[in-house]
């Protein structure tokens, strides 16, 4: 893979994750994409308009420019090809195939849980915010928001200052931080955590990038916290996203006399999980004892019996017998390989000795 082609199409207006995998399948490569004359890329099913940008990108240089750019302020790229891509985000559908960052994304950011909210939050709000950010973060889950003023700073410095791992979303370049205010903050999340965007450098904060992103923040995570939103808050955008990618959605309540409840009062009503400490989300995801998971994937690699026991389970209950009994191993030695898998949070006991795969490898997550 020459990374510099996947950058070039980034710059094209009109090339997003759907045309990009259209002309990955077409002509094998992007190298090959990019250099394609037009009446290929017309045949790849490539409109007029996006041909014209490309075409304009690709004889003005901008490439060139955009590839400085990135080696001057030590930004790294990722693509769909990489093996450090976020598993979480590369399950969802159409992820974007180019992800500039600022700092790292480490394995442990796989379990993440966004928290986002309203930019004019209460008093009551803010304390929410920083209460469950600090319990998520002295667990071991990573935090993720926006940067936005209001719940999402609130957020991302609550568990910076817990000691814990937290990741903003921007809807720009990593070199036009917005808010600007939060530039500071913004290196500090660098040095504990990622800035990360899919915008290319030199990306405006403009209105209409903001939406998109929020699918980008709930990718990241496998639930999503609306502490505090009004009837048309972003963060209800967020939530949206977080249910089309099958993530679980969770609302503080608030007031019913106050306007900026609202929304996260209808999430609860319309069936997102009530929050009231960290312990609730923490139970839900099944991610209270996360840091033991995390060392347990480390220490104890999924040997053959393991991965077997995996390729039997799915979404519907298997009783261990019935496992047993599929991949021909004594129940002892099936029992053992289970409890593992359990430490591991790659599978779940539903009751009576029945067992269901985690979420995330329903959606195509493999163990290597």
């Amino acid at each position: 893979m020459d990374r510099r082609y996947w950058i070039a199409f980034n710059l094209v207006r009109g090339v997003g994750p759907v045309k990009f995998r259209r002309l990955l399948d077409h002509f094998g490569d992007a190298r090959a994409a990019w250099t394609a004359p037009v009446a290929a890329l017309a045949a790849a099913g490539l409109d007029r308009r996006t041909i014209e940008n490309q075409v304009a990108v690709r004889d003005g240089g901008r490439l060139d420019q955009a590839l400085r750019q990135i080696d001057a302020a030590g930004v790294q790229v990722l693509t769909w090809e990489d093996a450090s891509y976020p598993r979480n985000l590369l399950n969802i559908a159409q992820p974007p195939p180019v992800l500039y960052v600022k700092g790292t994304l480490a394995p442990a950011d796989e379990w993440a849980v966004a928290i986002v909210g309203t930019r004019h939050c209460s008093a009551y709000g803010r304390e929410a915010a920083r209460d469950l950010a600090t319990g998520l973060a002295a667990n071991g889950v990573t935090v993720v928001s926006g940067l936005a003023r209001g719940i999402d700073v609130v957020a991302h410095r609550a568990a910076l200052e817990a000691g814990g791992r937290s990741l903003a979303v921007l809807g720009s370049g990593l070199d036009q931080v917005y808010p600007p205010e939060h530039s500071r903050l913004a290196d500090s999340l660098a040095q504990a955590g990622a800035v990360v965007s899919d915008y290319a450098l030199g990306t405006a904060p403009e209105g209409v990038n903001f939406p998109p992103r929020n699918r980008i923040i709930s990718g990241l995570s496998k639930g999503v916290v609306v502490v505090e939103a009004g009837d048309s808050s972003g963060a209800l955008i967020t939530a949206d996203f977080a249910a089309e990618q099958g993530r679980d959605v969770f609302a503080v309540p608030g007031s019913i006399f106050q306007r900026s409840a609202r929304g996260t009062n209808k999430l609860i009503q319309q069936g997102a999980k009530l929050v009231r400490q960290a312990g609730d989300i923490l139970e839900e995801l099944n991610l209270a004892l996360v840091n033991e998971q995390r060392a347990a994937r480390t220490a104890l690699p999924a040997d053959a019996t393991e991965q077997r026991l995996l390729a039997c389970l799915s979404a519907e209950p298997t009783h261990i017998d019935e496992l047993g009994t599929q991949v021909g191993l004594p129940i002892a030695q099936v029992s053992g390989a289970l409890a593992l898998l359990e430490l591991k949070g790659l599978v779940r006991q539903v009751g009576g000795m029945n067992y269901v795969v985690a979420k995330e490898l329903r959606a195509g997550y493999t163990v290597d």
